[in-house]
């Protein structure tokens, strides 16, 4: 254990190379962040950077795949901010219900010219692709043409894509990727049903 003259001393050293870092990096740049990973947390984790540039006064624009067969609580909670965020849910929820593949990818597809919409936009300064890796994972979509709308955002835009399975062209291409990864779930080891502001 450290005496408290040791830790005073490790902690002033760490300042100085925090310090150091800090005065290195001087680059602004919106940036392409994935969210991926078999855990939870991936959209809160998202929506939490949403918060943040509401805050900031920066715009937003959400768009959901997949989801959308329900009225998820975070739109009802974000609609406290209709000057600055636009919400499109534009799914017809889980795969194994609509069972129909050409309509799952007829709905990808419309979300993703949504997205385009609002990637051509730089008045909105973040982007938030919900559950578009699923998308990509499930071939609803190409990494190919998500990566070339991806080129087009405007310099100070941040976009985030959330989902399990995103592949890697895209986890290539980003600037900030982490991995959401399960340690336990009370769905699957406890019998506990899915719960409101927990799972939606």
């Amino acid at each position: 254990m450290l005496t408290d003259e040791q830790h005073r001393q490790k902690m002033q050293q760490r300042k100085q190379v925090q310090t150091q870092r800090l005065a290195e990096r001087t680059l602004e740049k919106g940036l392409v962040i994935v969210h991926m990973g078999n855990g939870k947390g991936k959209t809160t984790a998202a929506l939490g950077m949403v918060l943040r540039s509401l805050g900031h006064g920066y715009r937003v624009a959400i768009i959901q795949f997949i989801k959308g067969a329900w009225e998820p609580a975070e739109k009802a909670a974000l609609s406290h901010w209709p000057d600055q965020l636009v919400f499109h849910a534009m799914g017809e929820g889980f795969t194994w219900e609509t069972q129909d593949r050409q309509r799952d990818i007829a709905n990808a597809e419309a979300a993703w010219e949504r997205a385009l919409d609002y990637l051509s936009q730089p008045d909105y300064r973040l982007i938030l692709l919900d559950e578009v890796n699923v998308a990509l994972k499930l071939a609803y979509l190409s990494p190919e043409k998500v990566l070339a709308g991806l080129r087009t955002k405007p310099e100070q835009t941040h976009v985030i894509l959330t989902g399990r399975g995103a592949p890697p062209e895209l986890v290539d291409a980003a600037d900030l990727v982490t991995e959401m990864t399960l340690i336990k779930h009370p769905f699957r080891e406890q019998g506990v049903k899915a719960q409101a502001g927990i799972e939606f």
